[in-house]
């Protein structure tokens, strides 16, 4: 298993050993003592797996209480992830970092609390799971907007096209308005 830090300390890309042969393949998706050396040290308390046609933009979320540690697997399909740093102190405060996350790839990516979460399909449909170190707090939940340019995120958007959103994703704040963490 290897680790991989992104540009934003915490932020980390996991790349499983796989074990393959005639039969198949075999690799661990997590194991609680290797993941506690890249800091997920909280329990992991809920699973979610989301499926989505090639266009869809799932995202930007974040729990502005109770927020969530996320371990994101890309379980079909390729999906472009990105992770915003929502920590008013921390000098990475506002900038983003991306990933591919593929089945193909089988990397994961490690997203501490305090930071917005989304995706972008990239494949003609893909599923998604993501570990959480909390419960899903719909009251506490907040949506950063996809396209704010003081985040300026470079999403690989197929076409060029627009992204596909729900209404709320739609309607998500700028950085500028957003509520933010003010100690993580």
């Amino acid at each position: 298993m290897q680790f991989h830090p992104l540009a934003i300390p915490g932020i980390v890309v996991i790349e499983p050993e796989l074990f393959q042969d005639e039969r198949g393949f075999f690799f661990e998706a997590f194991q609680a003592e290797k993941y506690s050396a890249i800091g997920v040290n909280q329990a992991i308390v809920q699973e979610n797996h989301s499926g989505s046609r090639g266009g869809v933009l799932r995202g930007l979320h974040y729990q502005l209480r109770h927020p969530q540690g996320k371990l994101v697997t890309a379980v079909v399909g390729e999906i472009f992830d990105v992770a915003i740093d929502m920590r008013r102190s921390s000098r990475t405060f506002g900038k983003w970092v991306g990933t591919r996350l593929s089945a193909e790839n089988r990397r994961q990516v490690w997203i501490p609390p305090g930071f917005a979460h989304g995706y972008y399909v990239l494949s003609s449909w893909a599923e998604v799971t993501y570990k959480t170190t909390n419960y899903y707090s719909p009251q506490w939940e907040r949506t950063l907007i996809w396209s704010d340019p003081d985040v300026n995120i470079e999403w690989p958007l197929l076409d060029g096209k627009d992204p596909i959103l729900s209404p709320n994703d739609a309607q998500g704040s700028s950085l500028c308005r957003a509520d933010c963490y003010a100690d993580l």
